[in-house]
């Protein structure tokens, strides 16, 4: 009987490691085009600041992108959303024209989405095709002459931007504000050599509060780094958006200028 009970343990242990391996070598979790285009049809008709430009993935699909110029900017910002929603989303569209309006040329980027239905835990999968918008959106700022660029995000797109730029090259980006990064948590950031400004709510969620004094640790070994707490205000910011886009634009103004 003992020896039985070794070969099913054995067999059970092997059945696992099978499963595990197969799990892990899924390709990378698909977007959902349709409701990306459905995002940018309801917005693109009714833009007043900025113009709809589509950036092209490797695998040919198109991506909408709103470019603001500012006249003799310093710098320019990629605006990153959050889960599920667009680029001109209640505060990635007062950051985008906030911005553009404080002096810097801001190109808010479509990031992938998934159906409205799915859970935040499935966003993950997102990610190498989210650093590969990013890629292309540096790339065409850079094209268009700009030498310091910063990433803005918010909430999932500051995960997202976190792992593009733990996987990027040293110094494709010049700052990086982590507006309520989602899971509270950033990603090899010590090694980044880039400053962070981390910002977030009073009222905040859960995750992000409860890790902000891990976050604040990594920030003290980065120069430039900061973290800031806007009272009242939410994960989302709302009523507090100018007090949002005045942060970030006096962090950036520090950094880029």
């Amino acid at each position: 009987m003992n020896l039985r009970r070794g070969k099913s343990v054995r067999l059970s242990l092997l059945l696992l490691l099978l499963v595990s391996t197969l799990l892990q070598a899924q390709p990378a979790a698909q977007p959902d085009y349709a409701r990306e285009k459905r995002w940018a049809d309801e917005i693109t008709p009714g833009l007043v600041v900025g113009d709809a430009i589509y950036l092209t993935q490797k695998s040919g699909h198109k991506f909408l992108a709103i470019y603001t110029e500012a006249p003799n900017a310093p710098a320019a910002v990629i605006v990153v959303h959050g889960l599920g929603v667009h680029p001109d989303w209640a505060l990635i569209g007062a950051l985008r024209s906030g911005l553009a309006d404080n002096g810097y040329t801001t190109l808010a980027v479509q990031m992938p989405v998934r159906a409205a239905t799915a859970l935040t835990e499935e966003y993950p999968g997102l990610f190498p095709d989210a650093a590969e918008r990013l890629a292309a959106a540096t790339a065409l700022l850079r094209g268009k002459g700009y030498r310091r660029i910063a990433i803005v995000a918010h909430s999932m797109g500051a995960r997202m931007g976190n792992y593009f730029l733990a996987n990027a090259a040293p110094g494709t980006v010049d700052a990086w504000v982590a507006i309520g990064i989602s899971n509270g948590e950033f990603m090899n950031a010590d090694k980044l050599g880039l400053p962070i400004l981390d910002i977030y709510g009073e009222r905040d969620f859960p995750p992000v509060l409860r890790k902000a004094g891990a976050r604040e640790a990594v920030l003290r070994t980065l120069k430039g780094s900061a973290q800031i707490e806007v009272p009242g205000a939410d994960h989302y910011f709302a009523g507090r958006e100018s007090e949002l886009v005045k942060q970030v634009r006096q962090f950036l103004d520090r950094r880029l200028r």
